[in-house]
């Protein structure tokens, strides 16, 4: 008689995402089972210990989510969320899942915020996807007014649904390249996560290659195009001494600083992410 047991269905499950390529097999496949099942990820290793066992309907429910996740769906697509410091996202078609190096991104941003003499300092989160940034900024610094621009139809829908009802941010479906004029001058912190992959470089990983938007990735022929046009937009923004915030690939914190130092920012910086990676360039404006 086969083990119909939920550590069996675990096992499993997690032995089939390994042979597909998942990077973190058991992880995903606990995840799976607590998404299928309404429990939390320590609540499944507790269900295991405990010899638990689910019903058939649930069994064929995570077998069938199992079967995505093999095919390489990204696992945040699969649950329609993902987990961003202390806030749960909506995610899922059309927008940029959320990566935990981002986390440690917006911690500058936060950090100038809180650092800020305005009694309601300004921070703009230009390109913002899910929302993840600008609400980190604007949940974690109360105080702050934070603005945040998103040009794709479909990555704006999932921001609106994760900013709803957030009083001191606001959300609008423009290109960064000209969103907030009204707002020069003013902002303490300006950033962004923008599309940096250079045209040809293809992503390795599927969940990326076949799931993120276009338009989160590439970012023209060295990946730096946007990166140019925040530089303008950072010294339009900023009041003097406010800072710019850039995440980017590991390999292009000197071209940026370049960019940025010939633009006239001052004390340009490249700071590394968890795992000793180049991740975040910031700068001064004058």
């Amino acid at each position: 008689m086969p083990d119909t047991s939920l550590a069996a269905l675990v096992h499993a499950a997690a032995q089939r995402l390994a042979e597909a390529g998942v990077p973190d097999p058991l992880v995903d496949a606990e995840l799976l089972a607590g998404h299928v099942l309404g429990r939390s990820r320590g609540e499944v290793q507790a269900a295991i210990i405990r010899g638990d066992a689910p019903g058939e309907e649930e069994a064929t429910a995570i077998d069938a989510v199992v079967v995505r996740r093999a095919a390489r769906e990204p696992l945040q697509h699969i649950t329609g969320t993902a987990p961003f410091r202390h806030l749960e996202l909506a995610v899922g078609p059309g927008v940029f899942v959320p990566r935990p190096e981002t986390e440690t991104v917006v911690q500058y941003a936060i950090d100038a915020l809180l650092a800020a003499a305005e009694p309601e300092p300004i921070g703009i989160d230009l390109g913002t996807g899910s929302g993840a940034i600008a609400l980190a900024m604007a949940t974690e610094v109360p105080h702050a007014r934070v603005f945040a621009a998103e040009l794709s139809p479909e990555a704006y829908q999932w921001a609106r649904r994760n900013t709803e009802g957030v009083a001191n941010l606001t959300l609008v479906n423009e290109d960064l390249a000209h969103a907030f004029r009204d707002l020069a001058g003013t902002a303490s912190v300006v950033i962004s996560n923008p599309p940096y992959v250079p045209d040809a470089a293809i992503p390795r990983d599927p969940e990326v290659r076949l799931f993120d938007p276009a338009m989160a990735l590439y970012g023209g022929e060295d990946g730096l195009d946007i990166v140019r046009i925040l530089s303008t937009r950072g010294l339009e923004l900023l009041r003097g001494g406010g800072l710019l915030v850039l995440e980017h690939g590991e390999l292009q914190g000197e071209q940026i600083r370049s960019i940025l130092a010939a633009d006239g920012w001052r004390a340009t910086a490249t700071h590394r992410d968890l795992t000793l990676r180049d991740r975040v360039t910031t700068a001064v404006r004058p």
